[in-house]
């Protein structure tokens, strides 16, 4: 695709990442002269119909959407059944990427980016379309912090009807909520539970289900309790936990009813961060209820008791000052004891300060030795995964380094776990437009990919990989491909058969390792009988091996129509006879050509052309050729009425008829 100018404007620069429905190019606009992204259909699909709605679907979704937090969708089109999407090019990351780097988001971020993707989500549910794959990969973090949400590639409009009745359900495992995992109703809260699975990977680091399988993550979903984040990382506020837990809710009813609720919730947070508690029970007004009469010696005994405790409060007072009097006498002894008593009452009451040493990237045994050594107590806070620093070393401290703190205090810490680990997936016998997704999933991405020829396993398959699968590996970490490129394809260099006689041609033909192809008899002024005046394939050319070559043989000289009475006996009459009968079956013989043009997005495609005669079907051309070549002309010959049907890599194109 590189190259490759759609809609006579946009110029395919470099691919920039890719789905199992799509892939997504960077393209420049020649007539805003400005970069855009390309979504384009992936080839395999551009035959099934199902697809084809998917992805006409999500443009019609999206273009119907305008806000700051989705990305804008500007043209859509299909040219050379290439299905394609033109929309916004946003220079920056995705919010997995995002997480990847990090290790895990802090509440400030986390917050603000939550926030703009559930006013994102608040325009689209106004506009009745429910996204329904909301996930970090699919959120898209631009240079200055915007958030941008993407692909509606399985939006869908927000009817009462919104049922998945396959037997598949849409969406990415670990993010998608349970009334998906079971096929059923989807609404807006699908999108709010979504939302909370990302708040709680932003915030811990980890989404909250893991397993084997999608199924089995998918089962979780439905059946299991999620983990409180606060059980991971105890500093997470708890409003925080809160939004998260009723957002993630498994009864759709308990959930927040709308976007709008949320982000009321996170504007509190964002606001009054945790001094605004965050209540999630619904309040009713206090019951009606019976209660005694109010009578006259209920109010003397009101007055009895305001007098008791009056008298009371008088009998402290006094006690108070006997107090205070008794404290001031023993000031004034204390006083006189001198500057000796006091020096030690204040090293025993303030205690010494102790300049805070720094811990950070020390071996966890090493920091607390040192911490206890200075007479400060070593306090771990919690553990974390992180890239950065060696697993038992420290990543932050509490207080920081260089200031002062009183003998005994706590220093506290937290300690890296080391890099995250992650099972690889299976992907040897895979097509390989479902490695993006399955990497993805398994937070991998894919290195470098390296295609071979087989003799036993389909073009576009998987054959090899390394790391190995099952194998456990740090998160992000590459996987290397090796993509079979289907059986190897010998070329032969075409000999020149014109002028040969028929047989010998053919034995050169099949000596070559080419096979003999349709034979047609043409009379011929320069030639003799039965010498090759034509041939299908120009000499010198490469041509594949086992291909049929096809000739044109002369009949000899044409003859006069009109017999004459010279003929000489009855033997020269039945050979005239003859060789008019296949003058009539050469003159019946007419030429049709072929103009092809080759796709440009396969480095090589094989054309195949059938002949159709009586019902009969005959191969009569089939050859690989090189997309460089960008198109071709084939000349066959047929009598009327034949039909000829164009293949490419064995997708029909065409049928032409003499």
């Amino acid at each position: 695709m590189i190259g490759k100018v759609l809609g006579n404007r946009y110029e395919i620069v470099e691919k920039v990442g890719g789905g199992g429905m799509a892939l997504v190019y960077k393209a420049k606009c020649r007539l805003l002269n400005r970069y855009v992204a390309i979504k384009i259909l992936r080839p395999e699909f551009t035959n099934d119909e199902d697809f084809i709605k998917k992805f006409r679907r999500e443009s019609q979704a999206a273009a119907s959407l305008s806000h700051p937090n989705i990305v804008n969708i500007y043209d859509t089109g299909v040219e050379d059944n290439i299905y394609y999407i033109v929309m916004e090019y946003i220079a920056g990351k995705t919010l997995k990427e995002l997480i990847r780097e990090k290790g895990k988001l802090n509440p400030e971020d986390t917050i603000n980016i939550a926030t703009q993707i559930a006013e994102a989500l608040n325009h689209a549910h106004r506009n009745h379309i429910v996204h329904r794959d909301i996930k970090p990969h699919n959120i898209l973090v631009t240079d200055d912090g915007r958030i941008k949400v993407t692909d509606f590639g399985i939006a869908r409009a927000a009817t009462s009807s919104t049922v998945t009745n396959t037997g598949n359900v849409i969406g990415s495992v670990h993010y998608f909520s349970p009334e998906q995992a079971r096929g059923g109703y989807t609404d807006e809260k699908s999108d709010i539970y979504s939302l909370g699975i990302v708040m709680y990977e932003m915030i811990t680091g980890r989404v909250p289900f893991e397993g084997d399988s999608p199924i089995s993550v998918a089962l979780k979903h439905v059946q299991e309790d999620m983990v409180p984040p606060s059980v991971i990382n105890n500093t997470i506020p708890k409003n925080i936990e809160k939004i998260i837990m009723k957002a993630v809710e498994k009864d759709q009813t308990l959930r927040y009813n709308n976007a709008v609720e949320l982000l009321k919730d996170l504007k509190k947070v964002e606001l009054g961060s945790d001094n605004e508690s965050i209540e999630f029970k619904d309040y009713t007004d206090s019951p009606t209820r019976v209660i005694p009469a109010v009578k006259d010696d209920m109010i003397m005994e009101k007055e009895k008791n305001k007098k008791k405790k009056k008298e009371k409060k008088q009998s402290k007072n006094t006690r108070t000052i006997v107090t205070v009097a008794a404290v001031l006498l023993a000031l004034a002894l204390a006083t006189g004891i001198g500057m000796i008593g006091y020096n030690y009452l204040k090293s025993y009451i303030i205690g010494q300060e102790i300049e805070v040493p720094n811990l950070i990237r020390l071996q966890e045994d090493i920091a607390r030795k040192k911490a206890e050594d200075l007479g400060l107590e070593f306090v771990v806070k919690y553990r974390e995964f992180n890239s950065d620093y060696t697993e038992g070393h420290i990543i932050k401290q509490t207080p920081k380094p260089g200031v002062t703190r009183k003998e005994g205090s706590p220093i506290e810490v937290v300690v890296s776990k080391g890099q995250r680990m992650v099972k690889v997936p299976d992907l040897i016998n895979k097509y390989s437009y479902e490695l993006d997704i399955l990497l993805s999933d398994a937070d991998l991405i894919e290195g470098n990919t390296t295609y071979k020829h087989s003799e036993t396993i389909p073009r576009n398959i998987v054959i090899s990989q390394n790391p190995k699968p099952d194998s456990m590996v740090p998160e992000g970490s590459k996987v290397d491909i090796v993509i079979s490129k289907g059986p190897e394809i010998n070329y032969i260099l075409m000999p020149s058969l014109i002028g040969k006689d028929i047989e010998e041609a053919k034995k050169d033909i099949i000596v070559r390792g080419f096979s003999v192809g349709d034979i047609i008899y043409k009379p011929s002024e320069e030639y003799q009988k039965n010498i090759v005046i034509e041939q299908g394939y120009p000499a010198g050319s490469e041509v594949e091996e086992n291909t049929p070559i096809n000739l044109v043989v002369s009949s000899g000289p044409k003859e006069n129509e009109t017999t004459t009475e010279q003929n000489n006996g009855n033997e020269e009459m039945n050979q005239s006879e003859e060789q008019n009968e296949n003058q009539n079956s050469i003159e019946e013989q007419k030429s049709v050509q072929f103009l092809i043009k080759l796709p440009k997005e396969k480095d090589e495609v094989e054309v195949r052309i059938i002949k159709i005669t009586d019902n009969t079907k005959e191969l009569v051309y089939n050859k690989k050729h090189k997309a460089s070549e960008e198109e071709i002309i084939v000349n066959l010959k047929g009598t009327k009425g034949t039909k000829f049907e164009v293949y490419i890599d064995g997708e029909f194109k065409g049928q032409k008829e003499i």
